[in-house]
C-alpha cells in the first residue's frame, strides 16, 4: 500500500503539473485535519509522511495516532480537503502554463458550439472562442481540428478561462514564423501589419540580411509558403508589402497595384494626400473602400485619394483664398502648400501656431490667413449641404412622378372601353373573343337559311339592314340583274359572303338581329320572283 501511495504521488504531481513537495504538504495537511475530527480541534496535531517508506506518524497532543483507524468520517473529510486542494494546485499551474503561453499558436479540437461561440479542447482545458474572434464566414463541426491563438487568460473563482482567436493580427504574425523560417530566426521581420479578417491582409516586410529578399522569402518558390497561409486563413488575400523608411514611397507600396502620381504630407495632421489618374481610382480606392483603409492602418497616415483635377481645383482654391489676404504673395503660397496643406480645410484644422512656428510667419498673417481659410471652410461646406438637400428634393420629386405615373396608368386601364360596343342579344363581355365573334356572326346569318330549300332561296340579300353595308350605286343597280342571272346555287355563295363579312366586322358594330316577323315578310317577298321565274 505504501508504495501505490508514492506511485499515486508522483503521477498526479507529474500529470498535472503539480509540484511533488507541495503535494505531498497538502496531503499531511488533510490528514492532520481528519485527525482532528477525533481529538477536537484544539488538539495539537502533528501528521509527517515519510517519502521513502509511505508511511504516516501522527501525534496528537504528544501521543501518537493510528491513522488507519481514524473512522468514514475522519477519512471522508481527508479526501474532500485533499480533492479541493489539487484542484487548487492545478488551477494555478493551467493558469500560469497558459499566461507563458499568451500570444502563441496552439491547435485543438472543437468540443462544441454554444450560441455561435465555440468551446475548443487545446490540451489540459477547453479554450473559449467568441464569435467575434472568429473569421466571418467560417462555419466549424465539432471534432475538427483548429489552429488558434490564444489572446488571453482569465483567472476565475472556479477555473481557469483561455479567450481563443482567429481575427486578431497577431495570428497571422504566429502563422508567418511558422511557415517562414527567415521571419522566426527573426532574420526578415514584420514590421507593420493590417487586418480585415476574412477579406484582406497587408503586411510589411523588411530585411536585416541584404542577400534576403523579404518579400521573396515570404512568397516562397511558387507561392507555397503564402498558400499554405492563405488556406488556413479559408481564402483569406494577403497583400505583402516591402517596408520603407521614407513614408511617401511606403505609401505608395501600400497602394498598389495602384499608380500613384504624387503624394503630398502633412506632418501637422499625419494625413496624405495621393494623386491618382482616373483609370487607377477604384484600384487605389479598393472595394467599399478596402485597399485606401488598409494602407492608412499600415502606414499610420490619414489617406486621402484624389484625382489631378479634383488635386488642381484645391490647389487654385487654396491660391485664390490666401491671394484675397493682404500680405501674401506667391512665395508664401507655394510655402504653404508644400508644408502639407493643399485645401483651406487644412489650414483651418491646424491653426496659426504651426504657421508662425514651421513657416516663421508674423502671428497676425498667420490669424488673418487663417480665418479666411475658415470663412471658404464654411462656405464650401454650405455648398455641399445645399447640394446634398438638392439632390434628396430631386430624387423625392422623381419618386413622385414615377408614382403619380403609375397611378395614371392604373387609372386609364380601369376607364379604357371595351374593344366591342355592347349589343343587345350578343354574348357578354367575360366571354373570350373567339367565341363571341362566331356566336355574332352566326346570329348575324338568318336563321331561316340553313332550312331553305334550292327553291326558297332568295335572290337578293334582303335579310341584312341597309345600314350594314353602303354599296355604291352601280353595284346597287347591277345586284337585281346577276340575281336574275344567277343560278340558285351561285345565290348560295352569294349568300354567304355578307355572313362573312359580318363575321369580320361583327367586333365593331353589331346590327340588332330581326325580328321574326320582318323574316317572315322577308321570306315571302324573296319566294314570289323565284315562283313567277319558275
Amino acid at each position: 500500500m505504501t508504495t501505490d501511495l508514492m506511485r499515486i504521488i508522483d503521477s498526479i504531481s507529474r500529470d498535472k503539473n503539480i509540484d511533488r513537495d507541495s503535494l505531498v504538504s497538502d496531503i499531511e495537511a488533510a490528514m492532520a485535519s481528519a485527525v482532528r475530527k477525533n481529538y477536537g480541534d484544539e488538539a495539537e496535531v502533528e501528521v509527517t509522511l515519510d517519502l521513502l517508506s509511505g508511511q504516516f506518524k501522527a501525534t496528537a497532543n504528544g501521543e501518537p495516532v493510528n491513522v488507519q483507524v481514524l473512522g468514514r468520517i475522519a477519512a471522508q473529510t481527508a479526501k474532500q480537503m485533499i480533492i479541493q486542494k489539487t484542484r487548487e494546485r492545478e488551477r494555478s499551474s493551467i493558469f500560469a502554463d497558459f499566461t507563458e503561453r499568451r500570444g502563441t499558436n496552439v491547435t485543438g479540437t472543437v468540443v462544441r458550439a454554444e450560441g455561435g461561440n465555440l468551446l475548443v479542447n487545446i490540451g489540459r482545458t477547453e479554450g473559449f472562442l467568441p464569435r467575434s474572434e472568429q473569421i466571418p464566414g467560417e462555419t466549424h463541426q465539432p471534432g475538427e481540428r483548429l489552429r488558434v491563438l490564444i489572446l488571453e487568460v482569465r483567472e476565475q473563482p472556479n477555473q481557469v478561462k483561455v479567450i481563443l482567436s482567429r481575427s486578431h493580427p497577431e495570428f497571422i504574425e504566429r502563422l508567418f514564423e511558422l511557415e517562414v523560417p527567415e521571419v522566426a530566426e527573426q532574420i526578415i521581420e514584420i514590421r507593420a501589419l493590417a487586418r480585415e479578417a476574412g477579406y484582406r491582409t497587408k503586411v510589411a516586410v523588411s530585411s536585416i540580411d541584404t542577400k534576403v529578399d523579404a518579400v521573396g522569402a515570404c512568397v516562397g518558390v511558387r507561392g507555397s509558403r503564402i498558400k499554405n497561409i492563405v488556406e488556413e486563413l479559408g481564402g483569406e488575400k494577403i497583400d505583402i508589402v516591402r517596408w520603407n523608411e521614407s513614408s511617401q514611397i511606403l505609401i505608395q507600396n501600400a497602394l498598389k497595384p495602384a499608380e500613384v502620381q504624387e503624394i503630398a504630407l502633412c506632418f501637422e495632421l499625419g494625413k496624405a494626400t495621393v494623386v491618382v489618374v482616373e483609370d487607377q481610382l477604384s484600384l487605389a480606392i479598393g472595394k467599399r473602400g478596402q485597399n485606401v483603409r488598409l494602407a492608412a492602418r499600415l502606414t499610420g497616415w490619414d489617406v486621402d485619394i484624389l484625382t489631378p483635377e479634383e488635386y488642381a481645383r484645391h490647389l487654385e482654391n487654396v491660391e485664390r483664398v490666401l491671394k484675397e489676404v493682404e500680405g501674401v504673395d506667391d512665395v508664401l503660397v507655394d510655402k504653404i502648400v508644400a508644408f502639407g496643406c493643399v485645401s483651406v480645410g487644412d489650414l483651418d484644422e491646424i491653426g496659426p501656431e504651426p504657421l508662425v512656428n514651421e513657416l516663421e510667419i508674423e502671428p497676425e498673417l498667420a490669424e488673418r490667413v487663417i480665418e479666411a481659410a475658415g470663412e471658404e471652410s464654411i462656405r464650401q461646406e454650405e455648398e455641399r449641404e445645399a447640394a446634398k438637400k438638392a439632390a434628396i428634393e430631386q430624387q423625392r420629386a422623381a419618386a413622385e412622378q414615377e408614382r403619380a405615373a403609375a397611378e395614371a396608368g392604373a387609372d386609364d386601364s380601369e376607364a379604357e372601353p371595351p374593344t366591342s360596343a355592347f349589343v343587345p342579344g350578343t354574348p357578354s363581355e367575360s366571354e373570350s373573343p373567339a367565341s363571341t365573334a362566331t356566336e355574332d356572326s352566326t346570329s348575324v346569318s338568318p336563321e331561316p337559311l340553313a332550312e331553305t330549300s334550292e327553291s326558297d332561296l332568295p335572290t337578293e340579300d334582303t335579310s341584312l339592314p341597309a345600314a350594314e353595308s353602303d354599296p355604291s350605286p352601280d353595284e346597287t343597280a347591277e345586284e337585281p340583274a346577276m340575281a336574275d342571272a344567277t343560278p340558285p346555287e351561285t345565290t348560295i355563295e352569294a349568300e354567304s359572303a355578307p355572313a362573312a363579312d359580318a363575321d369580320a366586322d361583327s367586333s365593331v358594330l353589331e346590327p340588332e338581329a330581326p325580328s321574326p316577323a320582318e323574316t317572315s315578310d322577308a321570306d315571302s317577298e324573296q319566294t314570289a320572283p323565284t315562283d313567277e321565274r319558275a
